[in-house]
């Protein structure tokens, strides 16, 4: 169960931020805020006490605050961005959970790892090799883990940006897949809830204490997981995909 998550009120320099998805057009400031608004309210929903962040106008992609740090149990990892035009993030969350977590850790060059690319399933964590995430960063990343009695393995991308951009673990033995995770042998211990290729935006969907968040507009995803037992609660995150990013890259979740 989670208690607490920290999130980043989008900068107006949002509009610069990286993106592969440039035909979806260039994110409404205006709109994201109400958005983010809205995250933060399921978010509460769920019960959640949430730590607010101010803007950082200096790095567009700052709202995305779950790719600069991993949060277990046990400690905080600090990661390496692979976009080396987020790398100046770390300090800005560094300054956040120092003030909150005693065990602070840190990946260091040449490691690059991005934490949309860590999926953590009770005590073991999927860490996805991506362009984001390198195998050093992984191996760092897995001896830390085991330093603080966790386990961690690692799983080649394809096509995905990220590993969470085509999963989700919601809790129970519960696995969301789409694309190139349907049949793969590593998940194959896993419950699955197939999510067509045509709602494949979905697939980012996030468990908070038995709620399941996913974006609206997806209502093959919406329908399977609510079958599934889970109650959902939809979230408008229209103007963040416009920047590849999902409900999972909007908050820190502990």
């Amino acid at each position: 169960m989670f208690s607490s998550a920290i999130v980043r009120i989008p900068g107006k320099s949002l509009i610069d931020g990286l993106t592969d998805s440039k035909h979806l057009g260039v994110p409404d400031y205006a709109n994201a805020i109400n958005q983010h608004k809205s995250y933060i309210e399921a978010l509460q929903f769920c019960g959640l006490e949430v730590t607010i962040l101010e803007p950082c106008e200096e790095y567009p992609d700052s709202t995305f605050v779950e790719d600069v740090a991993l949060i277990t149990p046990r400690c905080a990892i600090i990661t390496r961005p692979g976009a080396e035009s987020r790398r100046g993030e770390v300090e800005k969350i560094i300054s956040v959970l120092e003030t909150q977590f005693n065990n602070l850790e840190a990946i260091e060059a040449p490691g690059t790892i991005e934490a949309g690319d860590i999926m953590m399933v009770g005590s073991h964590y999927y860490i996805g090799l991506s362009d984001r995430t390198n195998i050093q960063g992984a191996k760092q990343l897995i001896n830390l883990l085991e330093k603080h009695g966790y386990t961690g393995s690692t799983v080649n991308l394809k096509d995905v940006l990220h590993l969470k951009t085509g999963l989700s673990y919601l809790e129970n033995n519960m696995l969301v897949v789409c694309g190139e995770f349907i049949s793969d042998p590593i998940f194959s211990e896993f419950e699955q809830i197939e999510i067509p290729q045509s709602e494949s935006y979905a697939a980012n969907s996030i468990w908070v204490n038995d709620n399941v968040i996913i974006p609206s507009g997806y209502p093959v995803a919406k329908d399977k997981i609510s079958a599934s037992g889970y109650n959902v609660l939809e979230v408008d995150v229209s103007e963040f995909k416009k920047l590849d990013g999902g409900l999972s890259c909007l908050s820190l979740r502990y």
